[in-house]
């Protein structure tokens, strides 16, 4: 059994990722995930069993955000990086406007992949849109998939229609049942899930239909001590790390002095997103309601980074405006700070440590929360917590004692939690001390990379070892085509089949020979079960890639794993019920039966003669379809999307595999096959041709058999002397 070095690829999509300064709180896609996923990557980095993690994310060009964004590849360490995917164009848009784009996520990392020549050990994704990433990949590289969801749909459906939302509007904002259908499917295949808490267990994910065909392992994240340390010491690693901490909390009391007319009084800070459900508005509520604890205390709101409360998302406008108007009417001026914005490297540290020095408290009023991070650095810094009792800080407090939990609803019991942490000196330390002292014991990343590397090692080991899996088996289609040099590509109705049995015998031999190197692949007018059918009839093992559908589906390997980034290409502008439509209005078409017809393809029998070719475009377009007409056989004519065809689908998979067009050998009879067959592959028109393609004898680099159906095939090879001369 080889015990090699792993190495993982995670995947967090959405928000402004990079290896430094975050900006947590830019909007809502920004928030503890981010941090959570990068300081993951990191200490799993310095980890022995670690050759590399790469963390993917989406890139973006977009003047209205750093530069840092658009760097396609970004070194933390010399074993961890951040790779930047484009999709979805360049500019920075929110999470759920990002799902009719994942496909294109995938393709381009597997085409980083193969660029690399290295397929990972583990994927592991990183909320729904990240694990609809990682489920595909696994699935394709036969590898080992974990996910995490840091929060859930069926969870936060439930909340908005108990607040009164309407499910049509839910829907149209934050595509909710898109999300939960996707979380369901990454349930139904996930080898592991990975949580922080068994609160998300029992109550989150105990929510879905597939709840129970997952595995999963809680894992308590870690802080990084170095940064979070008591307030009561000071911890500098170099003179710049001082010189960095100390002028950030002279900048921070400066900041907050502008705004408290007694600045010297405790402090009650909460940092968090400016979200409805971090419920802002409920402590803000609270505390103007309670006139004896605005006497002894000062509260502190660092919710985002905001530059113009009007130009933000309507969820962070109004929970702004809100927090602003309660403000104002409980004149709370003097008395509250609330600055535009905080520098989380540095800044948010000594927030924290500012707070415990003035006996303050942490207060995180969220109305859920799945696990609470900033809950555990108040901690590890010494400043006692009033949390939610819901979700995640329930297992906090029961490993740390620190502090205690409320029902967010309650606003007495807000501000009555928070006075009596500050008037009992006594009770204030032994949180203090406790929160110390536990977070050091229960939350190091050392502790969680310790338990997430035997994990994964565990899982991973399992994956080598069996091939009972019911999983994809380990050495899949992925790993198989990441290594491949050159293609061969046939027809398969009269050019691989068709004529002597012995021919195709002969064929599939030399192919088998060559098969460390050399992939086979189908492309047909077939539809895929029929194109499936026929070659199991006669015998055809298994091909790496079937084009099926003249170029509307592509399929790999003997699981017939889909190309769904094909299938998202091919789909713009594609309006096959209208152009049935107006194509019904001609009389000298009949529609193929149904079995002939694909979501991607209209098929119809026509017979030759005069510009009918002609004047079935002049219907289509004078309706302003884009479309690919091939008629083939003088009888078969199929209308597919204007992005499909074989020779389409050849120079995507060519861009894809990183296989040059130039290494691909492709063969066929007739003009479905034309256009693969025209351009850079090397080219077999086997001599039982279509009349259609006579025209191509005069082309450059299209070799016309002497022999028919697959013996043309084997004389084109040789032709070509393709298995010696085919660059990879």
């Amino acid at each position: 059994m080889k015990n090699n070095p792993l190495y993982i690829q995670m995947f967090s999509i959405h928000g402004l990722l990079r290896g430094h300064d975050l900006e947590l709180g830019h909007d809502a896609d920004t928030g503890g995930q981010i941090k959570y996923v990068l300081e993951l990557c990191n200490a799993l980095s310095h980890h022995p069993g670690i050759s590399r993690v790469d963390l993917f994310t989406r890139l973006i060009n977009d003047k209205s955000c750093s530069s840092d964004y658009s760097r396609s590849v970004e070194p933390v360490n010399d074993r961890f990086r951040i790779i930047r995917i484009q999709c979805g164009g360049r500019k920075y848009i929110r999470k759920e406007l990002l799902w009719p784009h994942l496909d294109e996520f995938v393709d381009k990392t597997i085409k980083f992949i193969q660029k690399e020549s290295r397929v990972p050990d583990i994927v592991h994704g990183h909320y729904p849109d990240a694990g609809y990433v990682a489920m595909e990949l696994a699935q394709f590289f036969g590898v080992p998939f974990l996910y995490t969801g840091h929060s859930l749909g069926r969870s936060k459906k439930d909340r908005l229609l108990g607040e009164g939302m309407d499910i049509k509007e839910i829907n149209r904002k934050m595509k909710i049942e898109k999300r939960i259908s996707t979380e369901e499917t990454i349930l139904k295949y996930t080898d592991l899930v990975i949580t922080s808490t068994t609160q998300e267990i029992e109550g989150q994910y105990g929510l879905y239909r597939n709840r129970t065909l997952s595995s999963y392992r809680v894992i308590p994240p870690g802080i990084g001590l170095d940064k979070f340390y008591p307030h009561t010491h000071d911890t500098f690693r170099s003179p710049e790390e001082k010189e960095e901490a100390l002028f950030a909390r002279s900048s921070l009391k400066k900041e907050l002095n502008r705004f408290f007319q007694f600045p010297e009084k405790p402090m009650i800070l909460v940092l968090c997103r400016p979200d409805k459900r971090k419920n802002i508005e409920g402590l803000v509520r609270a505390f103007g309601e309670d006139n004896e604890l605005q006497a002894m205390a000062n509260l502190a709101v660092f919710a985002g980074i905001r530059k113009d409360i009007s130009e933000m998302e309507d969820n962070e406008r109004n929970v702004l405006t809100q927090m602003l108007l309660l403000m104002d009417k409980y004149n709370l001026y003097g008395k509250m700070a609330i600055p535009k914005k905080h520098d989380f490297e540095h800044e948010v540290p000594e927030l924290y440590r500012i707070a415990a020095s003035k006996s303050g408290v942490f207060v995180n009023p969220a109305l859920t929360e799945p696990f609470g991070l900033t809950l555990l650095e108040s901690l590890a810094c010494g400043l006692p917590i009033v949390a939610t009792r819901d979700g995640g800080p329930k297992d906090i407090m029961a490993n740390c004692d620190g502090g205690i939990l409320v029902d967010p609803k309650d606003d007495k019991a807000i501000s009555g939690a928070i006075k009596k942490i500050i008037v009992d000196r006594d009770l204030w330390n032994a949180y203090s001390k406790n929160g110390i002292i536990n977070t050091r014991k229960h939350y190091t990343w050392e502790s969680h990379t310790a338990t997430y590397m035997d994990t994964v090692t565990t899982l991973n080991r399992d994956y080598e070892a069996s091939s009972l899996t019911v999983r994809v088996p380990r050495h899949s289609i992925g790993h198989r085509l990441s290594n491949l040099k050159r293609m061969v590509i046939s027809d398969i109705d009269n050019t691989l089949l068709g004529g002597d049995p012995e021919e195709v015998a002969a064929l599939v031999e030399l192919l088998q020979e060559h098969r460390e190197v050399t992939g086979f692949g189908v492309a047909t007018g077939r539809g895929l079960d029929s194109a499936v059918a026929v070659l199991k009839e006669n015998n055809i093992p298994d091909p790496d890639i079937i084009i099926s559908g003249v170029g509307s589906r592509i399929s790999y390997g003997s699981d017939l794993h889909h190309d769904k980034g094909w299938e998202t290409h091919i789909s713009k502008h594609w309006k096959p019920d209208l152009m049935d439509l107006r194509l019904k209005e001609i009389d000298f078409i009949a529609t193929q039966a149904k079995e002939y017809q694909t979501p991607y393809k209209l098929s119809y029998y026509m017979e030759p003669e005069k510009d009918r070719v002609p004047r079935i475009h002049h219907v289509l377009t004078k309706n302003r379809f884009l479309y690919t007409l091939i008629y083939s056989h003088e009888r078969y004519l199929d209308i597919l999307p204007y992005r499909a065809s074989k020779g389409k689908a050849i120079r995507y998979l060519s861009y894809k595999w990183e296989i040059p067009l130039r290494s691909f050998l492709v063969c066929g009879d007739s003009g479905n096959d034309e256009e693969m067959i025209k351009g850079e592959p090397c080219a077999v028109v086997v001599a039982n041709y279509s009349p259609e393609l006579s025209h191509l004898k005069s082309a450059r680099k299209v070799y016309f058999s002497k022999a028919a159906y697959a013996g043309g095939i084997l004389e084109g090879l040789s032709h070509y002397n393709f298995f010696e001369t085919a660059e990879g």
